[in-house]
C-alpha cells in the first residue's frame, strides 16, 4: 500500500515537473514524506534543485535538504549565493549542519559564518569540534528542556515557546539551572499530568544517557538494547549537551553492518557515501583487489600441495573427484562457524577471553556435523562410484572409509580455524571481521588438501 503511495506521489511529480505547474509541485513537494521529496530532486541537476528548493517555504527547504547526502549538500552551497544557502541552512538539522560545516575549506568557513545567527554560528562551532566517530559529532541540540521547580502547566508554556521539532519532542529533559542532567519524562507524562503538579513529582530520575566522548557504536547499540526513540548526551560535568535520535542510530548500525561485511568478504571498507551503480568500476577494482592478490598468492600453496602427491592422485584417480567437495566443504564449515562468532562478539553476546568454551562449543558441533557429512561420502562412494576404477588391493568400502574420514577431519578443523582466527585478531584488538570468509577459505583450503592427501596416502601405503 505505502509503496503504491509512493509511486503515484513519484508519477505525479513528474507530471507537475513536464507541465511546469510550479505551484502545485512546491505543495506536492511540502505534503508528501521527506524521503520522497528528496527522492525525487536528488536525481536532477544541481541548479535545477535549487530552481525547485526557491519555491519552498524555508523550513521545508531545510527539512527536505537535511535529507540528501552530504557530496550533494555541498555541491548545492557552491552553486548558491552564501547568503540564500544561509537562510537554509538555519532550517537544517543541527547534526547535519555541524557535518556539513566540518566538510568546509577553511576560506569557505571563514566567509559562510557571518551570515549566521550567532545562535547558530555557536552552535555549529561547538558541535563541528566533537570527533565524528562520537556521540558528541553525532548529537544534535534541537531538543526540549524543562526546569526541576516548574509545574506541568509552566513546563508546558516553555515547550510551546522553545518549539523543538515534532522529530525530538517525545522525551521531555529535566536539568536544573547549570544544565545538569535530572531525569526525564514523555509527551504523555506531561500531558496526562495535573497542571498544578510539579515536575519533580512526575520525573523518572533513572535513565540512559550517553557520554558526549563515547563511541558512537555503543550509543547506537544503548538505543537499540533499551529500544529507546532518542538517547541524552551529557558531559564530564553531568550536563545536557545534546541527543541522539534512534535514525541515526539506525544509520549507525547500517554502517557499521556494511563494513563488517566488506571485511567478511575480503573488501577494503570505506567512508564513501555513493551507491553502488554510482561508483566507478576503478574504485571498486581498488577497494577489492589487494585482498584477491594477496589470497591468491597464498593459495599458490595448495598448487604445491597437489604436486607433491601427484603420484597418490595419478594412482587414484577417485580422489580428484572429491576434492571439490572436500574444500567447499571445508569453507563452509569455516565460513559458518566465523559468522556465529564475529556475530556474536559484535553483540557482545560471548567475549575473546572465553575462547576455550567457543573453541570446544564450535568443535562438538563440527564432530556431529562432519559425521553426518562422512556418512554421505562413505555412501556414495561404497554404493554409487563403483564404477570407477581403483587399485585391485584396494576395496571401495576401504577407499570410501578414508576418503569420508578425511573430509570430517577437514570439517572439524575449518571449523577450528574459522572459530579461532577471529578470537585471535579481537584477542591483539583488531576487528574480527577483517579474519573472515576469504581468509579463511584460502586457509582451508591449504590445512584440507594436507589433511586429505595426508590420511589417504597414509591409508593406502599401509
Amino acid at each position: 500500500m505505502e509503496e503504491n503511495v509512493g509511486n503515484q506521489n513519484s508519477h505525479l511529480l513528474d507530471s507537475l515537473s513536464l507541465e511546469n505547474d510550479k505551484k502545485k509541485l512546491a505543495e506536492l513537494l511540502e505534503e508528501i514524506p521527506t524521503a520522497q521529496s528528496k527522492d525525487f530532486l536528488s536525481k536532477k541537476p544541481t541548479d535545477e534543485i535549487i530552481s525547485y528548493l526557491n519555491l519552498l517555504k524555508l523550513d521545508d527547504k531545510g527539512r527536505i535538504l537535511s535529507e540528501f547526502d552530504l557530496e550533494k549538500i555541498l555541491e548545492i552551497f557552491q552553486a548558491m549565493e552564501k547568503s540564500k544557502f544561509a537562510s537554509i541552512y538555519k532550517n537544517i538539522s543541527s547534526d547535519v549542519r555541524a557535518d556539513i560545516y566540518k566538510e568546509l575549506s577553511l576560506e569557505e568557513q571563514t566567509e559562510f559564518l557571518p551570515f549566521l545567527d550567532k545562535k547558530i554560528r555557536e552552535d555549529v562551532i561547538v558541535l563541528s569540534s566533537y570527533p565524528s566517530e562520537t556521540a558528541g559529532g553525532i548529537m544534535t541540540t534541537d531538543f526540549a528542556t524543562i526546569l526541576l521547580d516548574m509545574t506541568a502547566e509552566q513546563a508546558l508554556a516553555k515547550l510551546r515557546s522553545d518549539a523543538p521539532s515534532n522529530k525530538m519532542i517525545y522525551y521531555l529533559y529535566v536539568v536544573n539551572d547549570s544544565m545538569k542532567m535530572q531525569g526525564l519524562l514523555t509527551l504523555k507524562d506531561l500531558l496526562f499530568s495535573d497542571p498544578k503538579s510539579k515536575i519533580k513529582e512526575i520525573i523518572n530520575e533513572l535513565f540512559i544517557y550517553a557520554q558526549v566522548n563515547e563511541d558512537q557504536e555503543s550509543v547506537a547499540k544503548k538505543i537499540a538494547k533499551y529500544d529507546l526513540v532518542a538517547i541524552p548526551v551529557l558531559n564530564s560535568y553531568q550536563q545536557l549537551v545534546g541527543i541522539v535520535h534512534h535514525d541515526d542510530a539506525m544509520d549507525i548500525i547500517r554502517a557499521e553492518q556494511t563494513e563488517d561485511m566488506e571485511k567478511f568478504m575480503g573488501i577494503v571498507p570505506t567512508d564513501d557515501s555513493l551507491g553502488y551503480m554510482d561508483t566507478s568500476i576503478l574504485y571498486h577494482f581498488k577497494k577489492r583487489v589487494w585482498w584477491i592478490i594477496g589470497l591468491a598468492a597464498i593459495g599458490l600453496i595448495s598448487g604445491v600441495i597437489v604436486h607433491k602427491y601427484k603420484d597418490t592422485l595419478e594412482g587414484l584417480m577417485i580422489l580428484a573427484l572429491y576434492m571439490p567437495m572436500m574444500a567447499a566443504t571445508g569453507g563452509n564449515s569455516g565460513s559458518q562457524s566465523a559468522t556465529v562468532v564475529i556475530r556474536a562478539l559484535a553483540l557482545g553476546e560471548i567475549r575473546d577471553t572465553q575462547w576455550v568454551k567457543i573453541i570446544l562449543k564450535e568443535t562438538r558441533i563440527s564432530v556431529l556435523l562432519s559425521c553426518c557429512v562422512a556418512m554421505l561420502v562413505f555412501l556414495n562412494i561404497a554404493f554409487l562410484s563403483t564404477h570407477i576404477e581403483i587399485p585391485s588391493h584396494l576395496s571401495y568400502y576401504s577407499v570410501g572409509f578414508f576418503i569420508a574420514l578425511a573430509i570430517a577431519f577437514q570439517v572439524i578443523t575449518s571449523a577450528m580455524i574459522g572459530t579461532g582466527l577471529p578470537l585471535i585478531v579481537k584477542r591483539f584488538g583488531g576487528d574480527p571481521a577483517v579474519a573472515a570468509s576469504p581468509a579463511i577459505t584460502t586457509l582451508v583450503d591449504i590445512t584440507g588438501l594436507l589433511i586429505y592427501f595426508g590420511i589417504v596416502s597414509s591409508a593406502i601405503s599401509l
